[in-house]
């Protein structure tokens, strides 16, 4: 299975935010595909990035490096970035690494004050 097959993004406009949805795995195969996504000249005229991580079934440290550099993207475009709760084994690697302290966590859309 290739990388795209992998990781499914969706990105969304709303009012005051962009949303990048994922799905899937995020790993050292697919994680370019988000790193391009992220980098994207149309997220830098809003106020906030959410990446959505609530279909995200897998993570390793290739992914959870590039969401810490997502972070330093936002903070450089005065930005705020924020996540969503997601599968319990991303849930456990954001908390073990100490990233999750460093990212403000709101609810997905399905969750209730979503």
């Amino acid at each position: 299975m290739g990388a795209i097959e992998q990781l499914r993004i969706d990105v969304r406009r709303e009012p005051d935010r962009v949303v990048i949805a994922l799905g899937g795995e995020l790993d050292m195969a697919s994680a370019p595909l988000l790193q391009k996504a992220i980098e994207g000249a149309d997220l830098a005229d809003n106020g906030m990035v959410v990446l959505d991580l609530h279909d995200l079934q897998f993570i390793d440290s290739t992914g959870l490096r590039v969401i810490l550099a997502a972070r330093k993207l936002c903070t450089e475009r005065n930005q705020e970035l924020a996540i969503t709760h997601s599968s319990q084994q991303v849930e456990r690697l954001l908390t073990v690494t100490g990233v999750a302290e460093h990212l403000r966590t709101i609810p997905a859309p399905e969750e209730p004050g979503g």
